[in-house]
């Protein structure tokens, strides 16, 4: 793993307070070749309550079928569907393609959502296969959990227990009227994926990008501990993953990476006024992983974090670190479109769409600076898109569903999906 921390602001001025940003970026090496990928032990949890009669089941069967064709020989997958009551389809074993396609031709829709109890089913499926390698649950529902566990914190507090087994948890909303609230969070806290299926059409891509990225995971069991020194407060982390305290500090759960993969964590301190000229220690980044190829080991890597305390007059001159700069503001837009969704709900779509086209404007004004052009363009157009709709009044809950996904990808350092097509953009 290649990893560096570095602050927005390297030269402090003494005798001073000040608030410091602290990125930490890491890049996975790449994955082993297609043939030496590590098995996938798969459980796929499909909704076929009453609401998703129609094209939403006959998608949901298309990318299982999909799913099940991509599967190589020590792969395993368990089939589980649920309405009212919870069913299992085929328990996890070595598929037989062509029995298994028959299996998913035959689901068909039935009444309530028991969610809880299908996603644990799958997890039950997944914890039989011993010593596999990629342990996922894949959960696909148009809907809100009505039957079983229902309480979002609840299902959290479930989600971060099965994680600490090493089984992760992918959301798939289905259409606009499921739960994003709890699908996303369930996603966060399971360490897995988050995605809004607007069409149809759209389940097959999503497992598409899925497939990939689990075939090609190169480190897993990634994890950061943040400890500052004595003197140094500690504020929080601005990216959404599961934390938890440790003597002395936070740790953050970053999950698996895939090959090649690129993700920043950026964390807030407060230094306190400091007297004496000089580099200063604020802080130690643990980071440990489990690498994943040829050989399975365990790494750990400490970084301590510096900063420079000088005169005032040297500390006006200094230039801003671009890259945590531009993370920041990203992760900061995010947070807007949190606070356009609040506002949009009380009605007040004008000040809904102000914010977030002051946030495009601020954007924009920035992106000549910055050491991602592309990435702020992408969010340039999405944020002016936004604003624009919810301008003509056009907020319902299919912008909000699009502004939360937004949102929770840029808090999770995942990049977005990008548009092969400019028109395929209307849709949303």
């Amino acid at each position: 793993m290649q990893t560096s921390v570095r602050v927005d602001y390297s030269l402090l001025a003494v005798e001073s307070e000040h608030h410091v940003h602290a990125m930490l970026e890491v890049v996975a090496p790449d994955a082993a070749g297609d043939g030496e990928r590590p098995a996938l032990n798969l459980a796929l949890v499909i909704d076929r309550s009453g609401s998703m009669s129609g094209a939403k089941l006959e998608g949901a069967k298309n990318a299982a079928r999909f799913l099940v064709s991509r599967l190589g020989p020590d792969d395993t997958l368990a089939l589980v569907t649920f309405e009212n009551s919870v069913e299992l389809l085929a328990a996890s074993a070595r598929p037989d393609k062509a029995l298994m396609g028959i299996v998913i031709d035959r689901i068909e829709t039935g009444g309530m959502t028991n969610l809880s109890g299908g996603w644990l089913k799958g997890v039950e499926e997944v914890r039989r296969v011993p010593d596999s390698g990629q342990r996922r649950v894949l959960l696909l529902t148009d809907g809100y959990a009505n039957v079983g566990v229902t309480d979002p914190g609840q299902l959290k507090g479930m989600a971060e227990g099965v994680r600490g087994e090493r089984i992760t948890t992918s959301t798939i909303g289905f259409g606009d009227r499921f739960d994003e609230d709890l699908l996303f969070s369930l996603a966060s806290a399971a360490g897995g994926n988050a995605y809004f299926a607007e069409g149809p059409e759209d389940a097959a891509k999503i497992f598409n990008e899925e497939f990939d990225g689990l075939a090609s995971v190169a480190s897993q069991n990634v994890s950061v501990e943040i400890t500052p020194r004595s003197d140094v407060k500690l504020l929080g982390v601005l990216h959404e993953f599961p934390t938890r305290p440790v003597p002395g500090g936070l740790q953050v759960e970053l999950g698996d990476f895939y090959g090649g993969e690129n993700r920043r964590v950026v964390f807030e301190f407060t230094i306190p006024n400091v007297a004496e000229l000089g580099e200063k220690h604020i802080a130690d980044v643990v980071l440990r992983y489990t690498s994943v190829g040829e050989t399975v080991e365990m790494h750990q890597i400490t970084m301590p974090v510096y900063v420079n305390i000088v005169v005032a007059a040297d500390a006006e001159d200094v230039e801003a670190d671009r890259d945590v700069i531009d993370e920041v503001t990203i992760l900061k837009a995010a947070e807007d479109r949190r606070r356009a969704i609040d506002l949009a709900e009380q009605r007040r779509h004008e000040e809904a769409a102000e914010l977030l086209e002051e946030r495009r404007r601020e954007m924009e004004e920035r992106r000549q600076y910055s050491s991602r052009p592309d990435e702020f363009l992408a969010e340039i157009d999405e944020l002016g898109y936004s604003s624009d709709r919810l301008r003509r009044g056009e907020y319902d809950a299919s912008t909000k569903k699009q502004l939360e996904i937004e949102r929770w990808r840029a808090r999770q350092s995942r990049q977005k999906p990008r548009w092969e097509n400019p028109d395929d953009k209307e849709k949303w």
